[in-house]
């Protein structure tokens, strides 16, 4: 049973537009539109799996020959977060905005590589049981999300060693994949430019996402979503939202940093001094159940590469290709 978030929604909308009479949720809609939404019902919660992982390969020399395996002078890491969290509606405004509680049950790091042999407690890992309050409308868009930048500020302070001989120092962290996975829930329906008009199949629409690194740098990624089809399921009627994306110039404004003042980097990254982005490529797909009003999982993956800028005339700049997955599903 959906809840009346939806409906009033519409009104709300088509009462600002200038309708005369309030319109349900699919009445006027043109012939092979869909409305896309996202509801809550009250007194029931969703859990979300979230898993992200990257695999990292730093090239000493990208412009050395190499044929023998082993001989390629290139360090290999990996690191990967795996969190649930739980998201309960607490409050259903019916004019339009929804309050969400999200309560984060469990996360968990794990490293591989060089990087692994003097990592320690990750930042992300104080996040059990810290909870946040999210205030979005019907189409998924976020218009309040205050409380989760302050954790996310809160987590920063984590990520720093509590001695401050020698300056501070920042060990590594998986902040920015928990901002990833939590500022941009539902961004693929948020974005819908005119949401109230529905979608129909092929018809796409674009955004911008935030791309995690392991060093410390804001980068975004063109995103272009399309919805591929609708299937009939037992569940509902899933929405594909197929995805793409590509190098996006710069991030938009007002997205948030875990960090505060001056500080360097612990590990090979606080190294360098600098990261030019040479291009970022991949795509993802959602299943988006249409009857529920929910996200019942997605995968994006993507490629990205940079160079690493050495503190001086050091030689020929390193290159940094980072193959990401960030999954999300339904597990209630």
């Amino acid at each position: 049973m959906r809840t009346v978030l939806i409906i009033v929604t519409a009104v709300v909308l088509s009462i600002l537009a200038g309708c005369e009479k309030p319109v349900e949720q699919k009445e006027g809609l043109k012939k092979g539109k869909e409305l896309l939404t996202v509801d809550f019902q009250e007194g029931r919660s969703l859990r979300y799996r979230f898993i992200t992982s990257r695999d990292i390969a730093l090239d000493w020399d990208p412009t050395k020959s190499r044929s023998k395996p082993g001989q390629d002078n290139v360090d290999k890491t990996t690191e990967s977060m795996e969190m649930v969290v739980t998201y309960t509606p607490i409050e259903i405004d019916p004019y339009g905005l929804t309050t969400i509680k999200a309560t984060c049950e469990s996360v968990q790091v794990k490293r591989t590589g060089r990087s692994a042999r003097a990592a320690k407690k990750d930042a992300v890992e104080h996040l059990p049981n810290k909870s946040f309050t999210l205030k979005i409308n019907a189409t998924g868009k976020i218009e309040d999300y205050s409380q989760l930048d302050d954790l996310i500020s809160q987590i920063g302070e984590q990520a720093f060693r509590k001695s401050t001989r020698g300056g501070r120092i920042k060990e590594p962290d998986m902040i920015a994949d928990f901002i990833a996975t939590q500022r941009f829930l539902w961004d693929s329906i948020s974005s819908i430019e005119k949401p109230t008009d529905g979608v129909s199949v092929g018809q796409s629409w674009s955004s911008k996402l935030l791309v995690p690194t392991p060093m410390v740098m804001q980068q975004a990624r063109n995103v272009t979503y399309t919805l591929d089809e609708i299937r009939e399921t037992e569940k509902g009627r899933l929405a594909v939202i197929k995805s793409s994306y590509s190098l996006a110039k710069s991030p938009p404004p007002g997205w948030p940093m875990p960090y505060s003042g001056s500080f360097q980097m612990a590990g090979t990254f606080g190294f360098f001094r600098g990261y030019p982005v040479l291009g970022l490529e991949g795509q993802g797909e959602e299943l988006f159940n249409m009857d529920a009003g929910r996200t019942e999982q997605y995968n994006q993956q993507y490629q990205i590469r940079l160079n690493a800028v050495l503190p001086g005339p050091l030689g020929p700049s390193p290159q940094i290709t980072i193959e990401q997955k960030i999954t999300m599903q339904l597990i209630n």
